[in-house]
């Protein structure tokens, strides 16, 4: 947990390609493709009330990713990664009057944001700035939740469950969705998310469960 966060990119340049060569255009993408998950993340619609709020939505799903990224995980992980570095977020993101969010102003967050909403402009994000190649090899795999899981011992067991498309050369999430096994399954979620994703020209590598003719086509 030492690492400071500055040094690693936010956002992993090697998603896109920039007109320009050289550090100075390197530099410059990361600062765009940061601006637009920034724009992306303002979209997502703040389940809070006004009262008492003390910090814009977009900044405490900004601040979960970036210490995700830095190898902090949880609540009490993200807490500590915006404590540690609050004098430098509160310089860079302009934050005033209450400083860095709380541990439990993060946990509350993360509790009650809309994932699908969250995921759908993540896709958003993910689809602007991820230009596979032809050929390009893509993992895409289902993995359920195991704190979700209900009446775990029925035949009525419920868990959500996340799939995602894993660029494997670039080391990239380009796509995810949840959903719940009661109400869909990873068959129909993977084809859908592949067809709002509109991926073409690259080898997708699935587990056995999803040779289907439809896939396939």
């Amino acid at each position: 947990m030492g690492r400071d966060y500055l040094s690693i990119p936010p956002f992993p340049p090697r998603a896109v390609s920039f007109p320009k060569t050289g550090k100075i255009a390197r530099v410059e993408g990361i600062k765009m493709m940061g601006a637009a998950l920034i724009e992306q993340l303002k979209q997502v619609e703040d389940f809070r009330t006004t009262d008492g709020r003390r910090h814009p939505l977009w900044l405490v799903l900004l601040l979960v990713i970036m210490g995700t990224m830095n190898g902090y995980v949880g609540y009490r992980g993200w807490g500590d990664f915006v404590k540690r570095h609050s004098r430098v977020l509160i310089e860079k993101f302009g934050i005033q009057k209450h400083g860095v969010p709380s541990y439990s102003t993060i946990r509350r967050v993360v509790m009650g944001v809309d994932f699908d909403k969250l995921a759908d402009k993540f896709n958003e994000w993910a689809k602007t700035y991820v230009d596979l190649e032809v050929s390009e090899w893509c993992a895409t795999d289902g993995k359920s939740i195991k704190g979700t899981v209900q009446n775990y011992s029925s035949s009525n067991q419920n868990f959500v469950s996340i799939v995602s498309v894993f660029a494997c050369k670039r080391g990239l999430v380009v796509g995810m969705e949840k959903f719940e096994n009661q109400q869909k399954s990873e068959i129909q979620v993977v084809q859908e998310l592949i067809t709002a994703l509109g991926l073409e020209g690259v080898v997708l590598s699935f587990d056995s469960l999803h040779c289907q003719k439809k896939l396939a086509k």
